[in-house]
């Protein structure tokens, strides 16, 4: 008969059989395992709430949530945009104000952009540089990833010369831009007005073309850039527009103490 710890023996006392259970060392590891097992199931589980987490649709990268949130905004803007001229349609019907005073709100509305704008116009394309370029000219080192790419302070120097070159208003992609209106980028990406864009930019501005195109032409700023057209084959293009209809600003405007000069 085996002595096993399984096996039924003799008691102390010796006044019958009984079963003595004797926990091996093995035994007890092996159960420690499958235990802690179960625990890290039961938490990988819970974390991902039943969905495979390396191929979860939810856990959005950074670029699109940026991307979402840009194309709710444009939603959201529309949106104010078609509310407003309801508001602005009923409060004409029957506002009570005189002739001189519609006359004075609609220069005010024109001179802030919220109102439409129709003129000649010139529009400025700037465009990241293709793949692979390299130095096109002589006595140029080959260039760092920032030569090849729109940045911010590119943007900004073209709408600064078109403002200075007489324009009435300034449309950037599909935006008009008001005093508040800041163009930012981050990356190789632009902001404006919590929306997302992406390369080639368009600005079209609304003015004297002539006076528009030599205000480029004039800028110290748009004239290092252009060194990086020649050199690096960054896009830069010029072109007149005709008669076009710049739209009115739609946004929300965050001025809280501004006040029209006389």
């Amino acid at each position: 008969m085996s002595n096993s710890a399984d096996s039924p023996g003799t008691g102390a006392t010796g006044s019958g059989p009984v079963r003595r259970l004797r926990l091996r060392p093995v035994r007890i590891l092996t159960a420690a395992v499958f235990a802690l097992a179960g625990l890290i199931f039961f938490t990988s589980f819970n974390t991902a709430k039943g969905t495979d987490i390396r191929q979860d649709g939810s856990l959005l990268k950074l670029s699109d949530l940026i991307q979402q949130r840009s194309r709710k905004n444009k939603e959201l803007d529309e949106s104010n945009a078609t509310l407003r001229d309801s508001v602005e349609s009923l409060a004409e019907s029957d506002d009570g104000s005189t002739k001189a005073e519609d006359e004075k709100l609609g220069g005010l509305e024109g001179e802030a952009g919220t109102r439409k704008l129709t003129g000649k116009a010139v529009t400025v394309t700037l465009n990241d540089a293709p793949p692979g370029a390299t130095a096109k000219l002589p006595g140029y080192p080959e260039p760092q990833p920032d030569y090849l790419v729109i940045h911010q302070q590119d943007l900004q120097a073209v709408v600064n010369a078109l403002w200075q070159g007489g324009a009435r208003g300034i449309k950037v992609m599909d935006q008009r831009l008001i005093s508040t209106s800041a163009v930012r980028c981050v990356g190789n990406t632009l902001i404006l007005q919590g929306r997302v864009y992406s390369p080639p930019y368009k600005i079209t501005a609304v003015g004297d073309p002539e006076r528009l195109k030599q205000a480029l032409a004039d800028s110290k700023a748009i004239q290092t850039y252009m060194v990086y057209v020649n050199v690096y084959g960054l896009g830069w293009k010029v072109t007149d527009d005709g008669t076009v209809t710049l739209p009115g600003y739609s946004g929300t405007v965050d001025l809280h103490y501004a006040k029209p000069v006389e």
